[in-house]
């Protein structure tokens, strides 16, 4: 999107954000005061294309409310003294109908935008519904349309608990605000339909004795809605099924025009669509419906092999992946720009220096987790008391290629620490030389740093990412782990071999893939020197415990005798680890804990966890309150209410 988003507004004029037309007769007026009728706009393929982009705006615009709601409700982030009180209100818990990040409109515009566009689509080109016709580049819009539905409205149900099924006939943000706050049934005032003849004619081109069924259209004037609220599973099973049967394809190829391959990252398409299918299904917990489409994206068999995770973010070269769109790791990205004038505001919330306000920080636990890594560890274990057992050499701390200069940073004031300080540091503190460690930390403080990498102080462009390849090989591998305890790791899950070689193969090295090609894999920890044996995941019988910060040895588990479920336990553990490492500050981090407690029933997964970023004198508060699931969501739905103006 180089894009046209803010180039449309000839044809859109955003003031509202492309809220297109909602019926024949209904006017778009541009900022230039023309009035263009749907019949003039649909006029011309361009025009079509436009309007697509205009949509793509509208999912620009959710970006920092599904960060927030996606990580301040977490265990990796925290707020600063400077913090907003709506991002305050959201760090506690305690969210008003006044908070900006908690307002659905953001969600309604856009699923009014695609309710419209897919209307207007199915009546100008009703081949777009028809599987028997091939497909053209119209198909492709009616894909991406509704597949941006269907994200808007699961991304919404995940906030809110419940969401309110819009209709396709409410088309506008006005329209959808009434339905809403509607006490029960609410008349639509016009609806326009195909009509049994399939033939739609403009109105200027209607004969005088021309009826509106006979051109192709019907129009009903006093259509009764009602009000319907749709929870988490209801929203999936709609969804997944529409866009399982209803597309023939997605996704229109600009980049064959204009040679830039990040348009096949930048709108939906099918490997997006694939991502957002299984995420669907795996929050469902239908793994065998989520298999084939994450397999879809990593077993893909395009000439490049895209989205195998081999050499071409190793180690140092892990942090390109937040300062470029690359599409052998971006499968769908929301793209920004301030060339056109396409920004948002992660800098000004994550940066100590001017003009920004430095409002979020990392949490302890998410600094904990990369500094407590070690690489190329030995243990010599004492076969006669296992719980005896020494490090022969406990290994280099941290993960240094995902953590410290990649995801965060330590700052004194606006000064970053050099990476021979914070070597020294972490050796100090291994060595238990906590003087020395302290003394190169005094005054320094932590800072997101993920959307900074190769920004200027004035960029705050710094691109989405809200499916990528190292994400969904985590998916797989959390499937993989239900299925292997769920059979007692005797039957193994279709398409695969021991399932538990399968966890490791796809997280540690790579081996996952050996029966597919030769091509090179290097595994999600492998790409960033963390896949050996003595330090990739590994939930063998003998379990050893660490000390963090010094990685001796300070607790021992015997996992034999078939403790299934223990070490089921250990491997949730290790993923959700894994998934913080790999993907923090990227928007799932509270649906990550969410899933994995659902799914085990135990809301303790996350509330212990995110209690533990609170102030010590907090945490038994916070642990309580969120052992109730219920206040795991913004209840805004509960009963009707007015929607707050911007």
């Amino acid at each position: 999107m180089k894009r046209i988003i803010k180039t449309t507004a000839l044809l859109i004029g955003l003031a509202s954000s492309l809220f297109l037309i909602s019926s024949c007769e209904k006017l778009l007026n541009p900022e230039q005061t023309l009035k263009i009728t749907e019949d003039r706009l649909y006029g011309d393929w361009y025009e079509y294309r436009s309007i697509a982009m205009g949509m793509y705006g509208l999912q620009q615009n959710l970006v920092e409310q599904l960060f927030l709601l996606g990580e301040l409700r977490g265990d990796l982030l925290n707020i600063t003294e400077n913090a907003e009180a709506d991002m305050v209100e959201i760090y506690n818990f305690n969210i008003s109908k006044s908070n900006k990040y908690a307002n659905p409109q953001n969600f309604f515009r856009l699923i009014a935008a695609c309710n419209n566009f897919s209307r207007i689509l199915k009546i100008k080109h009703p081949e777009v519904t028809d599987h028997t016709v091939p497909s053209t580049n119209y198909d492709r819009l009616y894909g991406e349309a509704l597949t941006m539905r269907a994200w808007a409205y699961f991304n919404a149900v995940r906030i809110y608990g419940n969401i309110p099924y819009i209709p396709e006939s409410l088309t506008t943000l006005e329209e959808v605000q009434d339905f809403v706050n509607s006490p029960g049934v609410y008349y639509d005032s016009v609806h326009v339909l195909l009509s049994p003849t399939g033939i739609y004619k403009p109105e200027s081109e209607w004969a005088v004795q021309d009826s509106a069924e006979e051109v192709g259209v019907i129009y009903d004037y006093t259509i009764e809605l009602e009000k319907q609220l749709w929870d988490q599973d209801m929203v999936i099973d709609y969804f997944t099924d529409q866009l399982e049967n209803e597309i023939k394809s997605i996704g229109v190829n600009h980049y064959i025009d204009n040679g830039d391959e990040t348009w096949d990252v930048t709108i939906w398409r099918n490997f997006g669509l694939h991502a957002l299918l299984g995420h669907m299904y795996l929050t469902r917990g239908n793994f065998e419906a989520a298999a084939p489409h994450f397999e879809a994206i990593i077993k893909n068999t395009t000439e490049t092999l895209r989205y195998h995770l081999d050499e071409s973010f190793f180690q140092y070269n892990w942090r390109n992946i937040f300062s470029n769109i690359d599409i052998r790791e971006h499968i769908f990205t929301i793209w920004f720009n301030k060339a056109y004038f396409q920004q948002n505001k992660f800098q000004q919330w994550f940066e100590p220096w001017g003009p920004h306000k430095f409002m979020l920080k990392p949490s302890y636990p998410a600094i904990k987790n990369w500094e407590s890594q070690w690489r190329n560890q030995v243990i010599n274990i004492n076969s006669s008391n296992k719980a005896n057992s020494k490090m022969t050499f406990p290994g280099l701390p941290s993960d240094f290629f995902r953590g410290m200069g990649s995801s965060y940073l330590y700052t004194n004031g606006e000064t970053p620490i050099t990476e021979q300080q914070y070597r020294s540091m972490i050796f100090l503190r291994a060595d238990e030389d906590e003087r020395s460690s302290r003394a190169i930390m005094e005054n320094m403080d932590t800072i997101v740093f993920k959307y900074s990498i190769n920004k200027g102080r004035y960029d705050q462009d710094a691109n989405y990412n809200i499916y990528r390849a190292a994400g969904i090989h985590l998916y797989l591998a959390e499937m993989y782990v239900y299925w292997w305890t769920a059979h007692t790791g005797i039957v193994t899950p279709p398409d695969a071999g021991p399932a538990y070689t399968r966890i490791t193969g796809i997280v540690n090295d790579g081996s996952y893939y050996t029966t597919l090609s030769t091509r090179p894999e290097l595994g999600v920890r492998g790409r960033v020197g963390l896949g050996r044996p003595g330090d990739g995941m590994s939930v063998s019988n003998d379990y050893f415990i660490h000390d963090p910060y010094t990685n001796k040895i300070i607790g021992y588990e015997d996992l034999s005798g078939g403790r299934i479920e223990r070490k089921k336990e250990i491997w949730e553990e290790e993923l959700l680890e894994e998934r913080a490492l790999e993907l923090a500050y990227e928007g799932e981090r509270f649906y990550d804990l969410m899933r994995f407690a659902q799914r085990k029933g135990d809301p303790s997964i996350l509330a212990k966890r995110v209690a533990a970023k609170f102030p010590a004198n907090r945490q038994a508060e916070m642990e309580a309150l969120l052992m109730d699931e219920y206040n795991w969501y913004i209840h805004w739905f509960d009963e009707p209410t007015e929607t707050p103006a911007e």
